[in-house]
Order: structure tokens, then sequence, then C-alpha cells
């Protein structure tokens, strides 16, 4: 699977790398600073999973049919909470 990571997680290119993904960063693309339109658009031409933090970008995804997953604060903070609670629960 080949992904296209937005901006804010260009830091993450070796990990998903060593995971056995084929990675390109938006800045690698070309793409820094970019409408979020622009970044899904493509996404979409070269067949890549958006990873993003962002809703925007999520949302055109969607409603362009192309694969995207929505790493929210939320949901970061839920896996920080499950971490936690594993660890120190019985502290």
């Amino acid at each position: 699977m080949k992904l296209l990571l937005d901006e804010m997680y260009a830091g993450l290119k070796e990990y998903f790398e060593t995971l056995g993904y084929e990675v390109i960063t938006a800045q690698e693309a070309g793409l820094k600073g970019e409408k979020d339109k622009n970044i899904v658009e493509y996404a979409r031409r070269n067949s890549l999973l958006l990873i993003t933090q962002d809703q925007k970008p999520s949302e055109l995804a969607e409603l362009m049919g192309v694969r995207y997953v929505l790493i929210s604060n939320g949901l970061i903070a839920k896996v920080a909470d499950e971490r936690i609670r594993e660890k120190y629960s019985k502290a």
C-alpha cells in the first residue's frame, strides 16, 4: 500500500517504511503549503492513501472517493489514555 503523509506527519515516514509501506510526504510531492483540495487530488491521481490530522482534507477525500485515515487529536488522546491505564492502573 502506498501512503501520502500530510505535512504534519512527514516525520513518521521512516516508521511507516519500516512497517513495509511505500511512503511519500506532501513535502516530497511538492505540496508544501498547498490547498487541501490539491493534496487530496494528488492522492487520488496517484492511488495513495492519505494520512492526515486535519478534518477538511479527510472530508474532501470522503467526497472525492480517496482513501484516507484521519488521526485526530481525540484519537491520539484516546490511545494515550489506554496506554496510561495499561501501564499505571495497578500503581
